[in-house]
């Protein structure tokens, strides 16, 4: 089993990103480039043909990859990532937190300035100068242990009050999934109902991803700014992943899709650097929606 890698899409500034996230974040790393192909791409591709189409990297241990593919879709708060510092694990993990809410914070804004609040001694909640959503979070050494970097779902505009529906939904999805923490809401909080999800998280596969849902009014929702790449062993794993998932149709091209709570998800093979070098690959790719392995 292989585990979900997010996905962040820039318009053309993927290597610059990648390069600031690598130089802000301990333990990182590029893992490897690839490069659009120099024919078979679309009309409004050609002048891509040659350049960076993705970049795959890692943050604290957890991989990421960074796509450039226009300017059709931007990040926002829907979808952000859950950075812990966990005392238990890291002495040093009040001392090493600053740093490098500095480092993301250059250029960006904080929606949450770093501060004590109630949950937290240290929390911060930033965009940064590329857009992408961070929260920073001194977390509670008695606790469960999770991952340094957490994806964050925020359940609001057209899906409000549905984090625990879709928490056990993608856990019923994926193989080697766990129900984790599950805080509620006991009165209503903006358009949080009581009972919906204050706080939630679930493993799918090998990662952790944190569920809540909204406490102040959203006028944004999941797009596919942020999607999370899926391998699959075959066509039967791909067809079963595509099949719960794909809600969306008018959202399915070149192996992705949407989801019925609107995250967006790639389902690919898991050898797809291999496959996407076959003649004229990239060209068939372009015409699929499900990936479908032998028209590669």
């Amino acid at each position: 089993m292989t585990t979900i890698t997010p996905c962040l899409w820039f318009n053309g500034n993927a290597e610059e990103a990648v390069q600031f996230y690598t130089a802000a974040f301990y333990d990182s790393s590029i893992v490897g480039t690839t490069h659009y192909p120099s024919e078979g791409l679309a009309d409004f591709q050609r002048d891509l043909a040659g350049a960076v189409l993705t970049v795959t990297f890692r943050l604290a241990g957890q991989d990421f990859l960074a796509i450039n593919a226009g300017e059709r879709f931007a990040f926002n708060e829907s979808t952000s990532f859950m950075v812990n510092f966990d005392p238990s694990t890291d002495p040093d993990a009040r001392h090493n937190l600053d740093p490098l809410w500095n480092a993301l914070i250059d250029g960006g804004s904080a929606l949450m300035p770093i501060a004590n609040y109630d949950f937290s001694p240290r929390y911060g909640w930033l965009r940064d100068r590329f857009g992408v959503n961070w929260q920073l979070i001194l977390t509670d050494p008695a606790g469960e242990p999770r991952p340094t970097i957490m994806p964050a779902l925020l359940f609001g505009d057209g899906v409000q009050n549905r984090a625990r529906e879709a928490i056990e939904f993608y856990a019923s999805v994926f193989d080697n999934s766990q129900l984790g923490a599950d805080v509620r809401y006991t009165e209503r909080s903006g358009p949080a109902h009581p009972g919906s999800v204050m706080f939630g998280d679930v493993r799918l596969r090998d990662l952790w991803f944190v569920a809540m849902d909204a406490a102040t009014r959203q006028h944004v929702t999941f797009t596919e700014s942020v999607s999370f790449v899926i391998p699959c062993a075959d066509q039967t794993e791909i067809d079963r992943y595509w099949a719960a998932l794909s809600a969306v149709p008018e959202a399915e091209a070149c192996g992705w899709c949407k989801d019925k709570f609107g995250v967006s998800w790639q389902i690919t093979p898991a050898n797809i650097d291999e496959l996407m070098k076959r003649p004229n690959a990239f060209e068939h790719m372009m015409q699929l929606k499900k990936i479908e392995i032998a028209k590669l």
